[in-house]
């Protein structure tokens, strides 16, 4: 669904905006299964949690970086409202998606709660800038039911603390926990927000519940000082070839393809391209490198 501009406005008002429905039900239903290409499936998890020590090792260790095996998750990041949202909320067309995740979590692997931080910290080496100039849009898709026995994230309204400075990223465990707002609803739901606001992860509440979710950020192009994933150092990946031929020109835009019309292109450009990506459609390349020519 395409995000109403009021809950864009709430996301620099509140901090943070979360909207259910996002996703349709046939692009997140075809999710959903692929996730089991990823992760075991609950009940076999919980069947034999031994069986799966990773998930123990630390509160992240069920991220997952893209691309994934499957079109059905890696279509998710470039879905046509997640864009637009970002073009609206960033005020340009000249966006990157910058980092992509999967993240799963199984009840009694490991301690999830954690201390409110700002997410910054790794999104930039710098700070924010206070007046909104240069932002950038990170966001939680669920693709779980998660309610308060699912280890929500926690998110603190900016109202709460706009009298900390920026430089300071992280707070002590329990501070703001009376102030903070549980992120929850159904498979679909996306949760928009800045990364100066303070959020944490939360402990699930009952045995045999698991959450899984999709972090997507997106920056304006340009800001050499922000960013998270080389996208080039994951294109050997299973899933990255068949995602790059299946993206249209724009969607492959956002992870730092030469558009058409780049000087870039030209016949030997083109050639050796498709070689690299077979049944690739650089059709709307080779036109504008005819053009030039």
């Amino acid at each position: 669904m395409r995000i109403p501009d009021e809950k864009l406005a709430e996301v620099w008002d509140r901090g943070f905006t979360v909207v259910e429905g996002f996703l349709d039900q046939e692009t997140l239903c075809a999710a959903q299964d692929a996730l089991w290409e990823i992760y075991p499936r609950p009940d076999d998890y919980f069947a034999d949690p031994g069986a799966h020590p990773k998930f123990a090792k630390s509160q992240f260790a069920g991220l997952r970086f893209f691309p994934y095996p499957s079109w059905a998750l890696n279509r998710i990041p470039v879905y046509p409202d997640l864009i637009d949202a970002a073009e609206r909320f960033l005020q340009t067309d000249e966006i990157d998606c910058y980092k992509v995740e999967l993240w799963g979590k199984y009840a009694g692997a490991i301690d999830y709660d954690q201390h409110h931080h700002r997410d910054y910290e790794n999104h930039t080496i710098v700070a924010p800038r206070a007046d909104g100039l240069m932002p950038q849009m990170t966001c939680f898709i669920l693709l779980s039911d998660v309610t308060e026995l699912d280890g929500p994230t926690k998110a603190v309204p900016l109202a709460r603390t706009k009298d900390i400075p920026l430089g300071i990223t992280q707070t002590e465990m329990g501070d703001f926990f009376e102030d903070e707002v549980a992120v929850t609803g159904p498979a679909g739901t996306i949760l928009i927000y800045k990364t100066d606001v303070f959020h944490r992860g939360s402990n699930f509440k009952a045995p045999g519940r698991s959450r899984f979710v999709m972090p997507v950020d997106y920056k304006p192009r340009g800001w050499r000082w922000q960013g998270k994933m080389a996208w080039p150092d994951h294109t050997l990946k299973p899933g990255w070839k068949e995602a790059m031929v299946k993206m249209t020109p724009r969607q492959r835009d956002l992870f730092g393809w030469p558009p058409p019309g780049d000087p870039y292109w030209n016949d030997q450009t083109l050639s050796d391209v498709a070689l690299r990506y077979p049944g690739i459609d650089l059709t709307p390349y080779s036109a504008e490198a005819g053009a030039r020519a």
